[in-house]
């Protein structure tokens, strides 16, 4: 019998070798509508006016509240600034970083902006859970972002176990790219990233290794280190795989992942265990996992990280789609709290 050639009598194979060219004639459109795109509206995008990043020493558990009074008087002259100057879009997301509930590691309200917001008591937390977000986050669209990070908090304070102490760290500690742009399918912004993470880890260790809770404990189940987990969301992924070999982290949740630049988990070079999920609603399920070399620019980030040949740790993150991962309620927060919280059996697979 001759092969049918028509769409409807393809094999599986055809099928989805079409749908990989269909995506990579998709993503050639995207580079380079994004190639024209981008820099003229770049070009077009008015400065914003803020003041250099306070000057600090580097913080202890002991200057913890000064850190915090300082990072909160930044974004007051950050909001004046930005209002002298007609911003009032981002004078209101200044101001609101500026209310004296808010607890910032750092603040900088310069261009995109970046932060490092604390839930809990982070200078005696057994259990700390860093977000690493993913693209379109700045201090304009933050809002979404400290969302999913109270939403984390509030989960592992009712769940944690009694004694056991909890904090979250929502880590906008380097600029996003665009969804709709060319840095998105590349690296290089993951690759500035990587050692501005990798820095983060390094003082959030400094500043809670060792440090006695107010009842007489140390921090950590070993007695004086406590857990630190990544939860890394869609392009926080690729940031998240780039600094792992030199991170001092005990679990990496990958999340909405597009891919991490490596072909496995063990080529990430890192003792830290490594979890992967996706909700079946994820469009990033129709990603390519590929890399193309691209007249020397590399594009994609490789093997889909809740594929077999990964070898993550999968865990199931229920029905919901690309922004619902750390939704109250969903399967997918309850999962990564148990992650967080050490409680790995308890961690549910699809």
């Amino acid at each position: 019998m001759g092969r049918t050639t028509g769409a409807a009598g393809a094999s599986e194979p055809e099928k989805k070798t079409r749908r990989t060219h269909r995506w990579r004639r998709a993503l050639l459109a995207t580079l380079i509508a994004g190639a024209v795109v981008v820099p003229l509206s770049g070009a077009v995008r008015p400065e914003i006016a803020a003041p250099a990043p306070a000057a600090l020493a580097r913080v202890t558990a002991a200057t913890l509240d000064e850190a915090y009074a300082a990072n909160r008087a930044n974004a007051a002259e950050a909001s004046r600034m930005a209002a002298t100057h007609g911003n009032r879009e981002r004078a209101a997301a200044d101001r609101a970083m500026a209310d004296p509930s808010r607890h910032f590691l750092s603040f900088d309200g310069r261009g995109a902006g970046l932060a490092s917001e604390v839930f809990g008591d982070l200078a005696h937390a057994d259990r700390i859970a860093v977000l690493v977000p993913g693209s379109d986050t700045s201090i304009d669209t933050y809002d979404r972002f400290r969302d999913a990070a109270r939403a984390v908090h509030d989960r592992l304070t009712r769940q944690a176990p009694h004694g056991t102490r909890t904090a979250v760290v929502a880590w906008l500690g380097y600029e996003t790219p665009a969804t709709v742009s060319t840095t998105v399918t590349t690296a290089d912004r993951a690759e500035e990233a990587a050692p501005k993470l990798r820095e983060f880890i390094r003082q959030l260790r400094a500043l809670t290794d060792g440090t006695s809770n107010t009842d007489g404990r140390s921090n950590g189940s070993a007695g004086s280190k406590p857990r630190i987990s990544l939860l890394c969301h869609s392009y926080g992924s690729v940031v998240c795989g780039r600094a792992a070999s030199h991170l001092d982290v005990d679990d990496i949740a990958l999340v909405g992942s597009p891919g991490t630049g490596a072909d496995t988990a063990a080529a990430l070079h890192t003792p830290a265990r490594v979890w992967a999920a996706r909700g079946s609603d994820d469009w990033v399920a129709e990603v390519p996992h590929i890399r193309l070399d691209l007249l020397g620019t590399v594009v994609g980030f490789g093997t889909d990280p809740i594929s077999p040949s990964f070898g993550a740790r999968v865990f199931a993150a229920g029905d919901g789609g690309h922004s619902d991962y750390f939704r109250p309620g969903s399967t997918s927060l309850a999962n990564l709290t148990r992650i967080v919280l050490g409680e790995t059996s308890e961690v549910t697979h699809d």
